[in-house]
């Protein structure tokens, strides 16, 4: 069980890591795109990726975490959770990617969506606490 944890940690560190990368390459990061400045009403479509990306995301997570059999122990289900995450990731490095080539003006909401997928890295509490919450 504890190999595949860290084999599951991997993945997410792979994929937090290719995100940060790409906005250390290519974001090319001011100060004055943290500081929200000459935001205007023609970015309002932009603002609205990282909140749908959010709410599908988990959206996305909690459906697939219903196929969980809580009857089974944790490493019978591992397969399931590993895919659902997976598929919340991916919803939220494409939001992170598409923010910082679409509009790098709001580089900060993509930075904001980083950070979330860093407090997303998986652990056994947090898996067996979602298997056990989410679960049918």
């Amino acid at each position: 069980m504890e190999q595949k944890i860290k084999t599951f940690q991997t993945i997410h560190l792979a994929i937090c890591s290719g995100v940060v990368v790409a906005y250390i390459l290519a974001g090319n990061i001011t100060s004055e795109m943290l500081s929200l400045q000459g935001i205007n009403a023609a970015h309002l479509p932009y603002l609205a990726v990282p909140v749908l990306a959010l709410f599908l995301s988990n959206f996305m997570f909690k459906s697939q975490l219903k196929q969980v059999n809580t009857k089974l122990n944790i490493e019978d289900n591992l397969g399931i959770y590993q895919t659902a995450s997976i598929i919340r990731w991916a919803i939220l490095e494409g939001a992170a990617f598409f923010l910082l080539f679409a509009q790098p003006k709001l580089i900060v909401f993509g930075i904001a969506i980083i950070a979330y997928l860093l407090f997303l890295r998986p652990s056994e509490d947090k898996i067996t606490t979602d298997i056990q919450k989410l679960g049918k």
